[in-house]
């Protein structure tokens, strides 16, 4: 049993809210703050700009974020450094610039506040060593990784109260590549082999010791096929972030657990990309978005009146492929479907 000391915190109380994953699209930090804290009034996010290049990418921006180890950018990708180069400076200047645009458009703000990192798994497979290979091929590696990503969230995540000192800060970190990790489907540099799987002990007891190390609510987001929610649930996060199309019968079961045991749900059902496959439907009739969601609780036999207290509703991954227009738009569609679900839980 978990000890008050151990205690992980507790999800922001929230009720038909909905949020953004991360990345936003154009390169005008000012406007993607403006665009989250208008559009989200529950649950802003702190936005990242990956056009703006090198360094505002997932991986670069938490690269940044890591204490005594440093990356930069090589022909193949990001690489350990022996010291802060030019590419760690670029991705502390634009994580400054974000927190400066998020300061000015959140003042008076009181309430939960979501901000992102890459997780230690999704890390470890895509940073390189010095010697070239991925990082996750070696286990003190990752173990360094995650003791210095922890650190500098720690930092982080003070900062982030700092500037906006009347929020409830939530930390949702980024594990694309958790279930290829698991898997053992993570490519080696050169591309020609793949990695051998990483324990699932090893690898939730690596999160666990991440999440408990932090004095704030931890979402995982997973947007690949075979998302390890019970891992993810031993593991103590508070809630799961996922795209509702890839969901297969077994992971809507484990779900259902997740969810009893007190799990939020960020469901990724408002489509992304302007083109994509129901975005019409999704601006003519908003409610239809979350009909996926209602599906389900059916299915496994939740209580409706929760369904607007335990589920955010979010657009799928790939707003930042989208038009500034089209990602205010996915953004006001989602608070729509999450207001939908507590009008008409049923």
């Amino acid at each position: 049993m978990t000890s008050e000391a151990t205690r992980e915190p507790a999800f922001p109380a929230l009720l038909g809210a909905a949020t953004g994953i991360g990345s936003m699209p154009g390169t005008d930090a000012r406007e993607a703050a403006r665009t989250s804290v208008g559009a989200l009034e529950q649950l802003p996010f702190l936005p990242e700009l990956p056009a703006r290049g090198p360094g505002a990418d997932m991986i670069g921006r938490t690269a940044g974020l890591l204490v005594e180890l440093f990356a930069q950018v090589e022909p193949s990708g990001w690489r350990f450094a022996d010291r802060p180069g030019r590419d760690t400076r670029r991705a502390h200047s634009w994580l400054g610039e974000d927190l400066d645009a998020l300061e000015e458009f959140t003042q008076g703000h009181t309430g939960a506040l979501k901000v992102q990192a890459v997780g230690p798994w999704t890390l470890a497979a895509a940073i390189e060593l010095k010697h070239g290979e991925k990082a996750l091929a070696d286990p003190g590696a990752c173990r360094d990784i995650a003791g210095s990503l922890t650190e500098g969230l720690r930092r982080h995540l003070a900062e982030v109260r700092k500037r906006v000192p009347g929020a409830s800060v939530v930390l949702q970190l980024d594990e694309p590549s958790l279930p290829a990790v698991l898997a053992g489907a993570v490519k080696t540099a050169s591309g020609f082999q793949r990695l051998r799987a990483v324990d699932r002990q090893l690898a939730e007891e690596v999160l666990r010791e991440l999440v408990r190390a932090l004095d704030a609510p931890v979402v995982v987001h997973c947007c690949a096929p075979a998302v390890p929610i019970p891992l993810l649930r031993r593991a103590g996060v508070a809630g799961v972030s996922l795209d509702f199309g890839l969901l297969t019968e077994r992971e809507d079961d484990d779900l259902g657990e997740a969810i009893e045991a007190g799990a939020v749900l960020l469901a990724g059902v408002v489509p992304a990309v302007a083109g994509s496959g129901g975005v019409d439907r999704a601006v003519s009739d908003p409610a239809g978005n979350v009909t996926v969601v209602r599906t389900l609780w059916r299915r496994l036999g939740l209580d409706p009146e929760l369904l607007g207290r335990r589920v955010l509703v979010t657009p799928t991954c790939g707003l930042a492929g989208a038009s500034p227009a089209h990602a205010r738009q996915a953004l006001s569609l989602s608070v729509r479907g999450a207001q939908s679900l507590v009008d008409n839980p049923e």
